[in-house]
């Protein structure tokens, strides 16, 4: 059997464990984002497009556990005022406390305890052909590079967090723009497990992923759905993978932006584990001096830093991830 571990660098500090390893927080964080789980957690949230305003939604709908209140920017200044004014009414009956949305100065933009990156410059029209995610990169890796900057300078130690596409390159541009490895994870993963266990649920070949399956790698065309990671299936697993990277496909074939599942599933859910330290889907730096990549898998944080699910893996299945990172580390 084979490891994921197997793929982390040499140069790498990491602890083993039983059935998992954690890379050790490098740089000290703030209290809060310390704990697990995280307590009253300040999350600013940048751009407020698609993806971004629905994030918005899913963090004050879901996250008031762990989220006192969520920081919001856009060049657009009516739409952030938008966006405050609306988000805010929402509101259960009972007046139960909801996280409380405010309109970012500049000057707060890091002065808090997740900071998640939705901005956006170049999303392929609707009818666009190929990897629509791959033709992103060069559009957003600029942006991603400036906050990330902007991060480090300011000495930012709390969680930074992609969710733009292609999200695992974008992670890695704001890794070389000088933040530490433990602070920077990447969210795309979570929807390709959402949409792998819509399959799952619909078709009665792929029924184990739901309790067995997992997912790894990117949110793209490398990804790798195994159907069992107890008895797995290489004809079912490929079968299951190629459904779920097409599904964003068929959406975009009925005229519309596969935007709602990501922003949940990837964004909103994913987020809010993280910050209550439980197992989710998001991608981590599995490299050392600035060589290597992000990759997705199943993870959580906790207080020594972020660990890593270390099951052990068929060997083809094994194959099918570590081709998955090569391509990853040549982007």
């Amino acid at each position: 059997m084979r490891y994921i571990s197997e793929l982390i660098d040499k140069n790498r500090e990491v602890n083993m464990l039983e059935h998992s390893f954690v890379f050790p927080a490098v740089c000290p964080v703030t209290e809060s984002i310390s704990t697990v789980p995280a307590k009253s957690a300040r999350v600013n949230l940048v751009a407020l497009g698609d993806v971004g305003g629905t994030v918005l939604m899913g963090l004050r709908l879901m996250g008031a556990d762990v989220i006192d209140t969520i920081g919001i920017f856009d060049l657009n200044d009516a739409q952030m005022r938008r966006y405050e004014r609306e988000i805010n009414q929402i509101s259960y009956p009972d007046g139960r406390k909801l996280p409380w949305i405010e309109i970012l100065k500049s000057e707060d933009m890091w002065d808090c305890d997740m900071f998640v990156f939705c901005a956006t410059k170049g999303v392929p029209p609707i009818g666009a052909g190929g990897d629509v995610r791959m033709a992103q990169l060069e559009a957003n890796k600029g942006l991603v590079s400036m906050y990330a900057k902007q991060a480090v300078e300011a000495g930012y130690k709390g969680i930074f967090a992609v969710v733009s596409d292609p999200v695992d390159p974008l992670a890695k541009a704001a890794l070389d723009a000088g933040l530490e490895p433990s602070l920077v994870r990447g969210y795309g993963l979570g929807v390709m497990n959402g949409r792998a266990s819509y399959f799952a649920q619909k078709e009665e070949r792929f029924a184990r992923y739901l309790a067995e399956g997992r997912a790894f790698g990117p949110h793209g065309e490398d990804l790798v759905i195994a159907d069992s990671i107890e008895e797995y299936d290489d004809d079912n697993s490929l079968a299951l993978t190629e459904l779920t990277v097409r599904s964003n496909l068929e959406t975009r074939a009925d005229g519309f932006k596969p935007y709602i599942a990501p922003a949940m599933s990837s964004g909103a859910l994913s987020l809010i584990e993280t910050l209550r330290g439980g197992w989710h889907y998001s991608s981590l730096y599995l490299g050392a001096d600035g060589a290597g990549a992000f990759l997705g898998c199943r993870n959580r944080r906790v207080n020594g830093g972020n660990e890593v699910e270390n099951l052990p893996l068929d060997e083809k299945l094994f194959q099918r991830i570590e081709k998955a990172y090569r391509n990853l580390e040549r982007l």
